[in-house]
């Protein structure tokens, strides 16, 4: 192995430092300021550290009093927890059997360049006929009903890097364990699905985070806290007249704690499919 000039490394790691201090600062800075009394958060010149941690905001937002900001925020968590998750799950669910027909017959991979076009036009221009459709079926300000229009979002996107994944895997294996006398579901199930793993686990947290972090859906679609998720109501926080930033800080540290936790789960889900993919391959 050919070793690497000192000064070299030491610009890889200055580089490194650098991209850690980019991503990492404004997170450090809304924890911060959660903490930070509202005296602190207005001083100037501005105080980098409050000189009294105050945890208090964190214990408003977890409240379940009714109608206290605590039972607004968990209600809309709860949401959006079940909004992204029926989401992703129905989006792979389409996305495997509709990625792996486009990547086996490739004459139809027309069909999915139209899928992708969708994909393309602007949340404005489908905001209509949309919210005509969940009308129609009665399910405005309903976490199924948003649910559903996230999947007009996500299964475009997830059926494309599901193809993407099953090219990659070579049909001779597909071929041979039918030769062997596996049916096709068992073919699926047995050896084309386990290669497939890393970019099911990619594809399932990309969609996650997409549903997470929607807003212009969610706040046209919901109106009170039976539907209304996580980045609606930390908007309606910051809409009054005198907002706590401290607060809105607070509600952005713990927006932010579900995905964080989903990938970390997802990281190993990658790590675990590579492997098994590797072994059965």
């Amino acid at each position: 192995m050919e070793r690497q000039s000192p000064l070299f490394t030491c610009f890889i790691y200055i580089c490194a430092i650098l991209l850690a201090v980019v991503i990492l600062a404004p997170i450090a800075w809304l924890f911060i300021m959660s903490i930070s009394p509202a005296a602190d958060l207005a001083a100037k010149p501005l105080r980098w550290w409050p000189q009294t941690p105050d945890f208090s905001r964190y214990k408003v937002l977890l409240s379940m009093l009714e109608n206290s900001e605590g039972a607004a925020f968990t209600s809309s968590l709860r949401n959006s927890i079940e909004v992204a998750g029926m989401a992703t799950i129905a989006a792979i669910a389409l996305a495997i059997p509709a990625g792996w027909a486009v990547s086996r017959t490739p004459s139809v991979g027309w069909s999915l360049s139209m899928v992708i076009a969708t994909y393309m036009l602007p949340p404005v221009a489908l905001a209509v006929p949309l919210y005509m459709g969940l009308a129609y079926l009665g399910l405005l300000n309903n976490v199924f009903g948003l649910a559903l229009v996230y999947l007009t979002i996500l299964a475009p996107f997830t059926t494309w890097l599901m193809k993407s994944g099953f090219d990659s895997i070579p049909k001779e294996i597909e071929a041979a364990a039918m030769i062997d006398g596996a049916g096709l579901f068992q073919t699926l199930k047995i050896i084309t699905l386990p290669l497939a793993m890393p970019v099911m686990a990619t594809s399932a947290l990309f969609a996650f985070l997409l549903a997470w972090d929607e807003f212009f859906y969610a706040l046209l679609f919901t109106s009170d806290q039976r539907a209304k998720t996580l980045t609606v109501a930390i908007a309606d926080l910051a809409g009054g007249r005198v907002s706590d930033y401290g607060l809105i800080a607070t509600a952005g540290v713990l927006a932010a704690l579900p995905p964080v936790l989903i990938g970390l789960v997802m990281q190993r889900a990658l790590i675990s499919g590579l492997t098994n993919g590797g072994v059965k391959g």
